[in-house]
């Protein structure tokens, strides 16, 4: 079921590609902190075994 977005204004398949990018970029660059803070904590805790 297409959104509303998609049925006012009809979008490339390059845009809505570009725009999917753009949304998970963002994504990943708001947890991107905590995450490595996880597995940096997880490579210390293994080299001290």
């Amino acid at each position: 079921m297409p959104d509303a977005e998609s049925v006012n204004h009809s979008e490339t398949r390059q845009e809505r590609r570009e725009r999917k990018l753009k949304k998970r970029q963002e994504r990943v660059a708001q947890h991107g902190k905590s995450l490595m803070k996880i597995y940096q904590d997880a490579v210390m805790k293994r080299l001290k075994k």
